[in-house]
């Protein structure tokens, strides 16, 4: 017997973050988010709480956790795009048709009792959750910014109906041969003297943040937002990036390009991988993952595309090179194998064409769907 319950006390909270923690036990590829991160969405001061109304819930199959659903009502959004939508995510369940089921039709009801008249997902609050449904690449290790899942989601999803809206795709990026890389420099330095640009410097990730991380946020909001999903920054949002970019930004992995006023037109940020830190300690900030993040900040061989933002005004100016220059002097790190994208949209034509002059290798692609309630 399947039963779905709202979650309203401690215990619930409990099992819904630590189901996924179980149903993956066995799984190399998945990789946890933080555990304390994941316990903040039940808090009163979550960083999303004056922008959406939220609901999550727990399937139960003969007593036993079986399954979760979290349901958003992203007003901003909603009001953006004209739409009554809510969004899921952390969307998990055991191989059995019957939860997933009963996960949908409880949620259902929650987005028609408050006048709400398609589910859309997986998707976040924001584009700085996790989102997207896996559709392609299980047998190789998720990244520690997107969700892992197993096969038969996507076949149970297809069955209660739900259709594709967009696809994104994710990709490692290798070093190109040596004359490709001189000529990328030579058209790097080709843009820069003819609009009169230049790379910003900072001394530290402190003094980054002092000189660039407004414009940062500006660049975002303007190169994001016609992107599926997308919503404006709050200052909630803003302080929480601050303090994650705190923990794990490296100088040698950034790139600020201004103009002649020191006016940012351009920036790109990677993060050195965190993919190997929490799948032992399951999310939690044990001693043994703060000496592994220690290992993998010094030490990385893999570096993630976190963000890369661009000034409307000179996209068909041939700034892309410049980001393509700075990430293959990133790539030419010592240790560095390759980097990941995480996920570009599949018909953002812009980064798709910037990640060609690369070898790349397409590894996952991963998918949002709708379906009327």
């Amino acid at each position: 017997m399947v039963t779905v319950e709202e979650v309203k006390t401690r215990r619930q909270q409990k099992e819904f973050v630590d189901f996924p923690l179980r149903l993956y036990r066995n799984c190399p590829n998945y990789i946890p988010p933080i555990y304390m991160d994941e316990r903040k969405i039940f808090s009163r001061n979550n960083v999303y709480s004056d922008t959406c109304e939220t609901v999550c819930f727990n399937a139960y199959k003969d007593g036993r956790m079986a399954g979760r659903v979290n349901g958003i009502i992203q007003r901003v959004a909603n009001e953006k795009y004209g739409r009554k939508r809510v969004r899921f995510t952390r969307l998990d369940f055991i191989e059995d048709f019957e939860v997933a089921k009963a996960l949908f039709e409880a949620l259902s009801a929650w987005a028609k009792e408050r006048g709400m008249d398609t589910l859309a997902g997986p998707l976040g609050a924001s584009d700085l959750e996790r989102e997207g449904l896996l559709i392609e690449g299980f047998d190789i290790p998720g990244t520690f910014e997107e969700q892992y899942n197993y096969p038969y989601y996507s076949a149970f999803m297809e069955r209660l109906g739900f259709v594709k809206e967009v696809d994104w795709n994710e990709s490692h990026l290798y070093l190109p041969d040596a004359e490709t890389c001189a000529e990328l420099q030579q058209m790097s330095d080709f843009v820069a003297r003819r609009y009169k640009l230049h790379f910003g410097h900072a001394k530290n990730t402190r003094d980054f943040l002092k000189r660039y991380a407004d414009d940062v946020f500006v660049l975002i909001d303007k190169s994001y937002d016609l992107l599926y999903g997308t919503v404006p920054f709050t200052e909630n949002m803003k302080q929480m990036m601050i303090d994650n970019f705190k923990l794990v930004i490296d100088m040698k992995y950034v790139a600020v390009i201004l103009d002649e006023q020191e006016k940012m037109v351009c920036f790109g940020i990677c993060f050195p991988s965190l993919a190997e830190v929490f799948p032992k300690s399951g999310g939690r900030i044990t001693p043994g993952a703060l000496l592994r993040l220690w290992k993998a900040l010094k030490h990385p061989k893999v570096i993630d595309c976190a963000l890369i933002g661009v000034d409307p005004e000179y996209l068909n100016r041939g700034i892309s090179v410049m980001v393509s220059a700075a990430l293959i002097k990133m790539l030419s790190s010592e240790g560095i194998e390759y980097a990941e994208t995480n996920i570009n949209l599949e018909d953002n034509w812009a980064i798709q064409n910037q990640w060609k002059r690369f070898r790349r290798e397409i590894v996952r692609r991963r998918r949002a769907y709708t379906k009327p309630v």
